[in-house]
């Protein structure tokens, strides 16, 4: 009898341990999901609506997880919040697709995520002109961490007499600015400088690139950068080599910055190996003695942690050459003034004994002119 009220006891406790997790309620999806263009170069509205029957979960947080990417691009960047609507930049020259689901988690699900089914939308601008109408060979960078210059050449298919105009856009401004710079080249802008970026540094900074003909339409060029990760040192804050006895030190006290170390050998011996190059935090590098005799050069620049840009970027090379000083070099240096003052010594005193054994005994040398 004992054993049958135990058995009846653990059968009732795993039945009401389980049943809440069997039973879990349902989470609709978002609703109306859509995205709008406010006419910023490609950052888009994103929003949707809560799922119905979202109120009485008073017991449970309610959360979305949003995902957007470009159409071709391999991963979704993904989003989670409560918000109903993100504004996020994408490139209008492919197609714009997003996505959403509910996740509902709390004493109502027994503390376990519930995930809805996604609801997806796509956005695409009119795309006009041909590809080969794009300018191509764009790039940008921000020099000195003052001033962006951006440059790019005509589209093959663009006809004479084209007008490019650059226009811009960061979180902050209250619509999309127009380039006020150009660089020309026979009349034809074919870049533009920006400065006065600061608020942009560590946003996204939407970019477009649009050309206008009497003749026909032309592609626009969108694309979204970030400035850290177009930056360029400024001159005097390239990496300063100087030789210290045996060691090449760096005076560079940026904690951001790597060094590669370039080992520029003969000509010689330059085809054969190449060269070496290492890449240290540390800010002294030391040529082993074994080494010395085949260095003619060392320079030196720094490179930016990932931490502050993407990929880090690269200093210029330092313009000076600078070679290690060998103690063997300061040897030699010495050592061939006392050879030769010591072979003339010896030279004259040969002479001067020659003319003694040429001259009869008792007759008075003539002065040594010439020996």
């Amino acid at each position: 009898m004992k054993f049958r009220v135990i058995s009846v006891f653990v059968v009732l406790t795993s039945t009401s341990v389980l049943s809440p997790c069997l039973v879990l309620p349902p989470v609709a999806p978002p609703r109306a999901l859509r995205i709008s263009d406010p006419g910023l170069l490609g950052s888009l509205d994103v929003e949707w609506e809560p799922p119905f029957h979202a109120q009485p979960f008073n017991e449970c947080t309610l959360r979305y997880k949003f995902e957007y990417r470009n159409a071709g691009d391999r991963d979704w960047k993904v989003i989670f919040t409560r918000k109903l609507k993100f504004r996020v930049g994408f490139d209008l020259s492919r197609t714009a697709e997003a996505k959403v689901q509910t996740l509902l988690e709390g004493r109502c699900t027994d503390h376990v995520e519930v995930q809805s089914e996604w609801i997806e939308a796509t956005f695409q601008v009119p795309l006009q002109g041909k590809v080969e109408s794009e300018v191509q060979d764009f790039r940008c960078i921000y020099h000195d961490w003052q001033y962006l210059r951006c440059t790019w050449q005509p589209g093959l298919a663009a006809p004479r007499g084209v007008r490019y105009g650059l226009y811009y856009w960061y979180e902050g401004l209250d619509h999309a600015e127009q380039c006020d710079h150009y660089i020309q080249d026979h009349g034809i802008n074919i870049g533009c400088t920006l400065q006065n970026l600061s608020q942009a540094e560590y946003k996204d900074l939407t970019i477009c690139v649009n050309g206008s003909s009497s003749a026909t339409q032309l592609r626009p060029l969108y694309v979204t950068v970030r400035l850290q990760n177009l930056g360029k040192n400024p001159e005097q804050a390239h990496p300063r080599a100087r030789p210290v006895c045996e060691e090449d030190a760096v005076d560079e006290p940026n904690p951001l910055l790597s060094f590669p170390i370039g080992l520029v050998l003969p000509p010689s011996e330059a085809v054969a190996s190449g060269g070496s190059v290492a890449t240290q935090m540390e800010t002294a590098f030391t040529i082993p003695k074994g080494n010395q005799s085949h260095v003619s050069c060392v320079r030196v620049r720094g490179r930016t942690n990932i931490f502050c840009a993407d990929q880090g970027f690269w200093s210029e090379w330092t313009q000076e050459c600078f070679s290690a000083s060998r103690k063997e070099d300061k040897r030699l240096f010495i050592l061939i003034p006392v050879i030769l003052s010591f072979s003339c010594s010896l030279i004259m005193l040969m002479l001067i004994g020659q003319c003694r054994k040429r001259t009869p005994a008792g007759k008075q040398l003539p002065a040594p002119v010439g020996c």
